[in-house]
């Protein structure tokens, strides 16, 4: 097996050891670490479990067992984001690969946060430990695409949803409807607890009365905002300037990485008026028909591309990403 194939498999061990951390790690990263010796054999891994406590790699180096602590010298080590060089809440996780002097370490992608960006990296390699950089490197980025969006852009990243008819409408000759089915209603609240906020319109928030959070699902129901003038999410809004910048602004101060926007069509319709305003899009469409009522909102064209279809029960459920962002 060439290096490359090498690095690749372990990296993608280092990415399925990373998603574990979904739901506690935030707002840190999720990272997944692996250590291999030089038979390979792996000797330890670890992922970061929560935020607060230790990274990958302190995991990792604490699974080694002591029998094979003499192969550190020889070893590699495979972390899914560049080590941290900076004191937080935890010592720079590049001092202790230092300390423990691995020879080789192989890094999926650069961390966008502004204490790190390349000096993790360059810190090893003025320890004279080889890195490679970028094994990987598009799936590591899409695993925290959230986290990379939120230091690189300033905002959350902010996925638009929404459930129209087969002949595309979002209500039932403009009254409420339900048109997912049991199981992609839970599926919706899974996708809740992976995010930190959820936002809907004014309209909306009055004539559906959502309780927009995760009561069909386990985890942490997300930071509830409704766009509404009369009860602004942030007494500082001016509504006679636009009101989506404002609103990241106040979500990046707040450290909200992700948000999902569930309505309505004219609040979706804000979103999608600005490429730069949006990253994902998940529509979910049911073979029902209503004939009449509010229309759903309509794909950009150019932007939104089409990366997977799930069908569940009848719906379908189609996902896009805006090439412009992501």
């Amino acid at each position: 097996m060439e290096q490359l194939e090498k690095d690749i498999f372990y990296m993608r061990r280092c990415l399925q050891l990373a998603a574990n951390g979904l739901l506690l790690a935030r707002p840190n990263p999720m990272v997944g670490a692996v250590i291999v010796a030089e038979d390979g054999r792996i000797i330890g891994e670890g992922y970061h479990v929560r935020c607060g406590q230790g990274h990958a790699e302190v995991n990792a180096f604490a699974s080694v067992k002591p029998e094979d602590e003499r192969l550190l010298p020889s070893a590699t080590m495979y972390v899914s984001l560049e080590p941290c060089s900076h004191y937080g809440r935890t010592p720079p996780c590049a001092d202790l690969i230092i300390k423990k002097g691995v020879r080789r370490v192989v890094v999926g992608c650069i961390d966008p946060f502004a204490k790190v960006q390349g000096r993790g990296v360059q810190k090893l390699r003025d320890a004279g430990i080889e890195v490679a950089v970028g094994v990987m490197e598009r799936e590591c980025l899409e695993l925290n695409k959230r986290f990379m969006t939120f230091n690189s852009r300033r905002r959350p990243y902010v996925l638009l949803k929404w459930c129209r008819s087969a002949d595309g409408f979002i209500d039932d000759n403009f009254k409420p409807v339900m048109l997912s089915t049991p199981f992609t209603q839970m599926l919706s609240h899974k996708l809740r607890a992976e995010y930190d906020a959820i936002l809907v319109g004014r309209v909306t928030a009055e004539r559906d009365a959502p309780r927009l959070n995760v009561r069909h699902w386990s985890g942490p129901d997300p930071l509830r905002i409704v766009i509404d003038r009369n009860h602004p999410f942030d007494p500082s809004v001016d509504f006679t300037q636009p009101v989506i910048p404002q609103l990241f602004t106040y979500l990046y101060d707040k450290g909200v990485q992700s948000l999902i926007v569930e309505g309505g069509a004219e609040t979706h319709r804000r979103f999608l008026e600005n490429p730069e305003w949006w990253d994902e899009i998940r529509e979910e469409v049911s073979p029902r028909t209503v004939e009449d009522g509010t229309r759903a909102p309509q794909l950009p064209p150019g932007v939104a591309a089409q990366v997977a279809v799930d069908r569940y029960d009848g719906n379908e459920i189609r996902w896009y990403v805006n090439t412009l962002t992501v």
